[in-house]
């Protein structure tokens, strides 16, 4: 996978609930423990999540001929339309749903959050929301289509996290700024995540088919 897939792909991974969470613990009393926390339990749940998709996607290999990368109508290629539809179909009810929609409220209540709840909401985050687990499938769907090995995953890997880490490098290197930004930033991602979820969509899509 070059550059351009796994910038936008990584960006994919935290966009949503899983950077308004990243966002919310800059913003609790113990920051920096807090947020390396939350990048452990991310690091964590997207190493073992690859590599679980990567396994499903050889053992598809060799059940099923994924057949060439370059041909558009091979397997591997039928497998990431399917997911395009199902995307399609997601950023559809987002739209539809955009005048109720709200943010999970669980959100709220990483404001007190210690050490250990952020370990346990990287890993749940990761491991358990929809778009991560179709973005991870087409991470290792790819690779195995290529007949890549697992080292090819850990620019995808080691990107994604760093995305999950910006809003503490932002803390770290401009404190007063960052301290006064990030809450604002936390309000509109959560009165706009309905549009979050249709731009990561539509940003995903955009990957598969190209």
């Amino acid at each position: 996978m070059d550059g351009l897939d796994i910038l936008p792909l990584a960006i994919t991974m935290m966009a949503g609930p899983q950077i308004m969470s990243a966002i919310i613990f800059v913003t609790t009393p113990r920051p920096v423990r807090v947020s390396l926390a939350f990048l452990l339990g991310v690091a964590t749940a997207v190493s073992a999540g690859v590599a679980i998709m990567l396994g499903l996607g050889n053992w598809l290999g060799s059940s099923i001929d994924l057949g060439d990368p370059d041909d558009k109508g091979s397997v591997g290629h039928i497998i990431e339309y399917v997911l395009v539809g199902l995307l399609i179909v997601l950023a559809v009810k987002n739209w539809l749903t955009r005048a109720t929609a709200e943010p999970p409220k669980w959100l709220g209540t990483l404001m007190t959050a210690d050490p250990r709840r952020a370990l346990k909401t990287g890993l749940l985050l990761i491991l358990l929301m929809p778009s991560d687990i179709v973005v991870m499938a087409t991470v290792g769907v790819h690779l195995a289509h290529a007949d890549a090995n697992y080292a090819q995953a850990l620019p995808f890997i080691g990107l994604t996290v760093l995305v999950a880490a910006l809003p503490l490098l932002g803390l770290l290197l401009f404190r007063r700024r960052a301290m006064s930004a990030m809450p604002k930033f936390r309000d509109w991602m959560n009165s706009h995540s309905w549009l979050v979820n249709i731009i990561v969509c539509g940003v995903f899509i955009l990957l598969l088919l190209l």
